[in-house]
């Protein structure tokens, strides 16, 4: 007998990211890591910036989430995210440029008027990015 599955899917206000069944799913809550497996009790919380990946079929895929909020029920868990990706679609070029720059705006933070947590949070998003990206490799 085949365990039941959850529905899976991840939105960010440009796009529909991932619609998919999924044997468990694991996400970066602002309370740390949860995970869901087919009849959780229902629940809402908000994401940190982090990494989450589901399994389905004996296969792992991690994406890269930046805030949001998840809202599971027994059957399925729904993620509106801020930013996601899917760890093959993530453009290692593009994260090194933004990790370059979240690193030099901090570096400039002691001298200048910058927004410290803004740009601890791009460095944090980059470097989740990056993890992610590498995994898909």
């Amino acid at each position: 007998m085949a365990e039941k599955q959850l529905f899976l899917e991840v939105v960010t206000p440009d796009r529909m990211v991932l619609s998919t069944e999924a044997d468990v799913v694991v996400c970066p809550g602002v309370e740390g890591q949860f995970g869901v497996l087919f009849g959780h009790i229902p629940f809402l919380s908000a994401l940190d910036i982090g990494e989450m990946y589901y399994k389905a079929g004996g296969k792992t895929e991690y994406l890269a989430v930046a805030g949001g909020f998840a809202e599971v029920t027994g059957t399925k868990v729904t993620i509106v995210a801020e930013a996601a990706e899917v760890g093959r679609e993530i453009d290692v070029e593009r994260v090194r440029r933004a990790r370059e720059r979240a690193e030099k705006r901090l570096a400039a933070a002691k001298t200048e008027n910058i927004d410290w947590v803004r740009a601890e949070a791009s460095l944090r998003r980059s470097m989740v990015r990056a993890k992610v990206a590498a995994r898909g490799i």
